[in-house]
C-alpha cells in the first residue's frame, strides 16, 4: 500500500471503467472473418487504439472512412455485456467533478453509447479519438484531456489497461497506473507503468482538498 499525489486523473474507458470486450471481440472478429483476416491478431491490435488506425493496417488500400463507418455502425448497435468494472463507479462518485475526465481510443458517439449502456455520465471534458490528430500511442490524446482539466498532464495520472495507452500516458509525461483486467502484467510493466493493479477497487481518494491523495493497494 502506497500513497501518491496528483492535480487530476486521466481515465481510459474500457477495461479501465468498463468491460465491452465481448461487444469489442464481436465486431472485430466478424469484421476480421469477412476480410480474411486472424479475428484473434485484429481483436488483440484493436484493444486501445483508434478503430481507424486498425482498418489501416490490415486494409491500407481501402477507403478508411467508409470501412472506419461500418466499424463504427456494428459497435454502436452492439452494446451487450457491456458493464462497469469493479470500483470504477464508487471511484468517480468520490472525486470531484473538475480533477477527473476520460480519454478514450473511441469516437465520440461510440464512447457516449457505450458510457450509457453501463451506466456512467458523460463527462463535460471527454476526449475521444474524434477530438485528435493522432491516437494513443501518442500523447496528444492525454496532453488534451489535461490541458482541459487545467492542469499539466505531469500533474496527472493516467488509469490505462493496454501498452499504447500507457505509452501515450508516459509520452505525455504523466504517471500510469495499469490494470490486469486486459493483458499480462508483464505488458504492462513492460510498457512503462509506474503501478500495476487490479482494477479502480484498489484507487481509494484518501484527500480531494489542495491536491488528491491516493491510496493504492496493490
Amino acid at each position: 500500500m502506497i500513497e501518491i499525489t496528483c492535480q487530476a486523473l486521466l481515465f481510459d474507458l474500457d477495461g479501465v471503467l468498463i468491460d465491452s470486450t465481448p461487444a469489442v471481440r464481436r465486431v472485430w472478429s466478424r469484421w476480421a472473418e469477412e476480410r480474411g483476416f486472424d479475428p484473434a491478431e485484429v481483436v488483440a491490435h484493436a484493444h486501445g487504439r483508434p478503430s481507424i488506425a486498425t482498418v489501416r493496417k490490415y486494409l491500407p488500400m481501402s477507403d478508411h472512412e467508409a470501412e472506419n463507418r461500418e466499424v463504427e455502425r456494428r459497435e454502436t448497435t452492439d452494446v451487450g455485456g457491456v458493464v462497469l468494472l469493479g470500483g470504477a463507479g464508487e471511484l468517480l462518485e468520490s472525486l470531484p467533478r473538475d480533477r477527473w475526465t476520460i480519454v478514450t481510443s473511441c469516437t465520440r458517439p461510440l464512447a457516449e453509447v457505450r458510457l450509457r449502456a453501463a451506466g456512467l455520465p458523460v463527462p463535460q471534458r471527454l476526449v475521444t479519438s474524434t477530438d485528435v490528430s493522432e491516437g494513443k500511442p501518442h500523447p496528444e490524446p492525454f496532453l488534451r484531456g489535461a490541458a482541459k482539466l487545467g492542469f499539466p498532464a505531469s500533474e496527472c495520472v493516467v488509469l490505462e489497461d493496454v501498452p499504447a495507452g500507457i505509452r501515450a500516458g508516459k509520452a505525455a509525461g504523466s504517471r500510469v497506473i495499469a490494470f490486469r483486467t486486459t493483458v499480462l502484467e508483464s505488458e504492462l510493466r513492460g510498457a512503462g507503468a509506474d503501478w500495476v493493479l487490479g482494477d479502480c477497487t484498489d484507487v481509494v481518494v484518501v484527500d480531494k482538498t489542495a491536491r488528491l491523495t491516493l491510496r493504492l493497494n496493490g
